[in-house]
C-alpha cells in the first residue's frame, strides 16, 4: 500500500523551524531552555562566549520560527521553549524517516527479487 506523503504545506511550515535549528548557537539555547526552563538573557549568556546582544539576536530568530517565546517577571524578561513548535517538528521529521523506511524496504524487496 503506498504511504501518504508528508503534506507539502505542514513541510514548508515547519521549514524556519529546521532553518532556525540548524544554527548551533540556537541549537544550544533550545538545548539550555529545554534542560532548565525559562531563562532571563543574563542566564544564558553566562558561561558562553556569545554576547547578550547575539544571544537576543538569535532568540529572536527562535521566536519568529516559533520555537520560543518570552514573557515578563518582575523586570526580568523570560524565554521559554514553544514545546508544541518542537513536537509538530519532530512529527514532520518522523512522517519523513517513516516514508524513507518504506522505500528501502521496497528497493530491498527488488533487489533480492532480482538476485534470485
Amino acid at each position: 500500500m503506498p504511504q501518504k506523503s508528508a503534506a507539502p504545506g505542514r513541510l514548508y511550515d515547519n521549514a524556519a523551524v529546521f532553518a532556525a535549528l540548524g544554527d548551533a548557537t540556537r541549537l544550544r539555547l533550545v538545548a539550555r531552555l529545554c534542560e532548565n526552563g525559562p531563562q532571563s538573557i543574563v542566564r544564558l549568556t553566562e558561561g558562553g562566549e556569545v554576547s547578550r546582544q547575539a544571544v537576543t539576536k538569535h532568540l529572536r530568530a527562535l521566536e519568529h520560527a516559533g520555537l520560543v517565546r518570552s514573557g515578563r517577571s518582575g523586570r526580568e524578561r523570560l524565554w521559554e521553549v514553544r514545546t508544541q513548535r518542537l513536537a509538530e517538528a519532530r512529527r514532520c521529521l518522523d512522517q519523513i524517516s517513516e516514508q524513507w523506511d518504506h522505500a528501502l524496504e521496497r528497493l530491498r524487496s527488488l533487489v533480492e527479487a532480482d538476485s534470485r
